[in-house]
């Protein structure tokens, strides 16, 4: 994929040339430069240009011009030293300008590389926007953090660009063509706010770390031929699968009349997400009642797209109307292949759905999933070892059915078919729950679990003589040359998403990750480094070892004690330090189990005394990492009185004691916990966060006087759900690892 991109580019670049021969050469140095011609734009290298006033660098001045980058020249925003999430500013700045075309671009390190207001027609061809302002991440491979979700939801007055930035954005636009342009190693790629009528197409928008394309009501757009693969966030593999409403492809309020064709949108958050908007369900706004009818993501054709190996869903699209999937690959989303709460007369036909719903939540599992949906039909799809072939459920909802939205459209499970479909290994082919109504027509089914599991309240009609003819797939524009679908074979499967602070790892680029932190062990992966990649270590009694993949490096502790250390890796002109400590101590640690009528957080002392009762189970721990996930301490076979005692993985304790030796200076500790932690040192605390919550991640000093030993105390509790314990201490102005 990525090397014919590459010749196709280059014989794009040969033909532009020839047509831009007669263009006169602007040389780039300044900000706020203004350009009212068609020029070349020649910008000397290692240059740098910050853009002060906020209001791009390169200011385009006049309608009906062409601008085109010489090659090797890159507008750049920041230094070096500057991280990514510091990055300012606007690289090319439009607003108002029709009929521009801009070539060849190589923008990086803005908070923005290029924003276009009401630029109808603007022509962006082989733009490279990559590597601008994303996010630090606070989730590591062992606990997510909650401050990493994003909030799509408040997009007017350019709440995208201001709150997270865009590679490129482009507002209130018409006939706009975005073609083989290239964003990788940002945030969000390409946000489209009230763009209509345009083309983006033959694009490689992958490895962001939020969206690969973002539409906010925008209409009768073609997206197609895009690859928009590993546009994620908030996942670690076997640990946690949140996506944290990262996607591919995101549709937020109001998009109707697309064409999304024969895009590989994979491994996203959501690898396509899509919600009416809070003014469709009357979140915001007032309007009549009439107003609602029908109104949400409506009428998009979702066709021949690869929706696969998502942490979330394939397919997210709720609270709209008429939508047609046709075609499309569904393979091994984590929670589900289609989403589609509260939508209307879908017709789902012709897809794939195969293995999803292995890390679904609760009953929201397998290949298709709709709660609340009137009128949808299920043509024509083939299902293979899913969870859970078709889950329809309705219920009461007094409060939403009436809002605006729920008065105009209803919420029942109703008016539903299923028919022609093909289930073959399905843990449970048909789940219903009530109220509602489905009818069931000729479907072939074999090696399922259950074929169904239905309850009283939810009327199945069945009807064998009943089926659908294969829906033929409308007649629909599709545009470029490539084929993504399925040009990264070998990056299927959720494994391949392995996140860095900084994104989703691009698989091309060397990369140091930390895979395991105990309190006197690190293990750290090498990936794309040959054999004479130089790995060193400095610090007193440590030791280092390198397995035989020599791919693995455990790093431990050999004596007793705090031990900073940084972990050096160096290949050819890559270059990485990772500072940390070593903490080689003994852990007294006592758990056991509480009852509701004694909480910690309103009976602290008498929830301690627990500890020293009957049923509490002491046992001795060489670090506080305590990933009890969905189980509890027995479960981490830390000890065999803690296997036997069978605490359970909800309402239970745990207070753990140590003596450590601190060299003079300030000290940060910091925890990983869900629910609540409180840590002291010597009797003060250092950190408090002694409520129920997600896995969260706080923070705390002392400063030391003198060499000596401190008493550190950890007291943790756990309510119910997942669960986790672990902390870190690091000397101040050293980076934890």
């Amino acid at each position: 994929m990525r090397a014919y991109l590459t010749i196709l580019a280059a014989v794009s670049a040969i033909v532009a040339a020839a047509g831009a021969a007669e263009l006169p050469l602007v040389k780039l140095s300044a900000d706020d430069t203004v350009i009212s011609r068609s020029c070349r734009i020649e910008i000397p290298p290692a240059t740098v240009i910050e853009d002060k006033n906020n209001d791009g660098v390169i200011q385009i001045g006049a309608s009906d011009i062409v601008v085109e980058f010489t090659g090797g020249s890159v507008l750049r925003g920041s230094a070096t030293s500057t991280r990514p999430d510091e990055y300012k500013g606007f690289g090319i700045r439009l607003n108002g300008q029709k009929n521009v075309t801009i070539r060849n671009a190589r923008i990086s390190d803005y908070w923005c590389g290029l924003w276009a207001t009401k630029a109808d027609q603007l022509v962006l061809d082989r733009i490279d926007a990559s590597d601008n302002r994303r996010a630090y991440l606070k989730s590591t491979p062992v606990a997510e953090d909650g401050a990493d979700w994003l909030f799509p939801h408040n997009n007017e007055e350019y709440g995208w660009l201001k709150q997270y930035a865009s590679a490129v954005c482009i507002d209130q636009s018409d006939s706009v063509t975005v073609r083989e342009c290239r964003v990788w190693h940002g945030q969000n790629a390409l946000c489209l706010d009230r763009v209509t009528n345009s083309k983006v197409y033959d694009n490689d928008f992958s490895f962001n770390s939020g969206w690969g394309i973002a539409m906010w009501r925008c209409e009768g757009n073609v997206i197609s031929r895009n690859a928009i693969d590993f546009c994620v966030r908030g996942y670690s593999h076997g640990v946690y699968n949140r996506g944290q409403d990262s996607a591919g492809i995101l549709m937020f309020e109001q998009n109707n009349r697309n064409i999304i064709a024969e895009n590989s949108a994979t491994h996203g958050g959501d690898c396509l997400f899509g919600f009416a908007g809070r003014e469709a369900i009357a979140e915001t706004g007032e309007h009549p009642v009439e107003w609602y009818k029908r109104r949400g993501n409506c009428d998009n054709v979702l066709i021949g797209n690869d929706f696969s190996y998502a942490p979330a869903h394939g397919i997210e699209m709720t609270f709209s109307f008429g939508n047609l999937f046709l075609n499309n690959r569904m393979v091994e989303n984590a929670i589900c292949g289609v989403w589609g709460g509260y939508s209307c007369q879908t017709l789902i036909s012709g897809n794939l759905f195969e293995g999803n719903g292995e890390m679904g939540y609760g009953l929201e599992r397998g290949g298709i999933n709709i709660e609340h949906g009137r009128g949808n039909r299920i043509f024509n799809n083939r299902f293979v070892k899913n969870k859970c072939g078709v889950h329809l459920w309705g219920g009461p909802n007094e409060s939403f059915a009436n809002r605006g939205w729920g008065k105009a459209n209803g919420i029942d499970s109703a008016d539903n078919l299923i028919a022609s479909n093909d289930f073959s290994g399905d843990a449970v082919v048909f789940h219903f729950r009530g109220p509602g109504d489905v009818k069931i027509g000729a479907n072939t089914i074999a090696g399922a679990g259950k074929e169904i599991v239905a309850e009283p309240a939810y009327r199945v009609e069945r009807d064998e003589k009943l089926s659908a003819s294969v829906a033929a797939a409308p007649n629909y524009p599709v545009y470029g040359r490539t084929r993504p679908v399925g040009a990264r074979p070998e990056l299927r499967g959720r494994a391949q998403i392995i996140m860095t602070e900084w994104g989703p790892w691009d698989h091309a680029s060397p990369l140091v990750r930390l895979v395991k932190a105990a309190g006197s062990e690190r293990v750290f992966e090498l990936h794309k480094m040959g054999p004479d990649a130089k790995v060193t270590i400095s610090g007193d009694g440590l030791k280092l070892e390198r397995e035989p993949s020599g791919v693995v490096y455990r790093l431990s502790a050999q004596e007793p004690g705090v031990h900073p250390f940084t972990f050096m890796v160096r290949f050819g002109d890559f270059r990485q330090e990772i500072n940390g400590t070593l903490i080689s101590a003994t852990w007294d640690a006592t758990f056991f189990k509480w009852a509701k009528d004694v909480d910690p957080r309103e009976k602290l002392e008498d929830w301690r005394k627990l500890a020293q009762a009957g049923g509490a189970v002491k046992a001795k721990l060489d670090g506080l990492t305590l990933k009890y996930g969905m189980a509890g301490p027995g479960d981490l076979h830390l000890a065999k009185e803690l296997d036997e005692a069978k605490l359970g993985g909800d309402y239970f304790g745990v207070i753990a004691r140590t003596r450590l030796r601190l060299p003079r200076g300030k000290w940060q500790f910091k925890t990983t916990s869900d629910d609540g932690v409180r840590v002291t040192v010597d009797g003060k605390a250092v950190i408090e966060n002694w409520t129920w919550h997600v896995p969260t991640r706080d923070e705390g000093t002392v400063e030391v006087a003198e060499d000596g030993e401190v008493d550190v105390v950890v007291e943790h509790f756990e309510i119910d759900g997942y669960s986790t314990l672990e902390l870190e201490i690091a000397q101040v102005g050293r980076t934890a690892g």
